[in-house]
């Protein structure tokens, strides 16, 4: 069974490498940007602190709570965008790992009114569609139900505007991925447009479709 493969221990190791690497790569900031991760099915998440230096996070640092908030184990506060985390969690199943960044060419590009674009294959195989929450003060119960409410459709990604992203996935990696995958797309996108190409050509729709019914997306 999928329980069996992981334990808590990976889990936090994995979160403070997640962290880490998000950091090495200019996708959060010092204190900004938050990461979760859960056992499959489990009801209790390992959540990053809030107001701690999150480029050198060390397993201590992390609290665990149920999916109503309420700290379990940890003596350090729970990332203020706890809810948005659980209310993922609460109504994706199939979600185990939440990344939180905040990647500035993702954002900035959504600030000028362009998302996502299937322009790459890890685009459309990856990343698939990309929609764009309107923008909640962070932290709020209303940001978490707008999150809630357009990631209930199996999105793998979010765009929360004025703000950053949001991946989610299986496991820590695959979440991970998602965003590093944002942010690549992004670039490549305004790498286009800076050199004069303000609709990069996309992939062809026959292979989108076809991209959706070899992995039924």
């Amino acid at each position: 069974m999928a329980e069996e493969l992981f334990s808590e221990e990976e889990i936090r190791r994995e979160i403070i490498r997640v962290m880490r690497e998000l950091y090495r790569r200019g996708l959060i900031s010092a204190l900004g940007g938050n990461v979760s991760a859960r056992l499959p099915g489990s009801n209790e998440v390992w959540i990053t602190p809030s107001g701690v230096f999150k480029g050198d996070l060390h397993e201590d640092d992390l609290v665990k709570i149920d999916l109503e908030g309420n700290v379990i184990e940890g003596f350090l506060k729970p990332s203020v965008e706890w809810p948005l985390h659980v209310k993922i969690y609460q109504v994706r199943p199939d979600v185990n790992a939440v990344v939180h960044a905040h990647n500035p060419v993702t954002t900035g590009l959504a600030l000028a009114g362009i998302a996502p674009m299937p322009i790459t294959v890890e685009a459309v195989f990856t990343l698939r569609k990309v929609p764009i929450v309107p923008y909640a003060f962070p932290g709020t119960k209303e940001l978490a139900e707008l999150v809630g409410e357009h990631i209930k459709g199996g999105a793998r990604a979010l765009i929360l505007q004025n703000h950053g992203v949001i991946g989610v996935g299986y496991n820590l990696v695959e979440a991970e991925a998602i965003v590093e995958t944002l942010e690549e797309v992004s670039l490549t996108m305004l790498a286009a447009m800076i050199a004069g190409q303000r609709k990069p050509p996309l992939i062809p729709e026959r292979d989108v479709e076809l991209a959706k019914k070899l992995y039924r997306f």
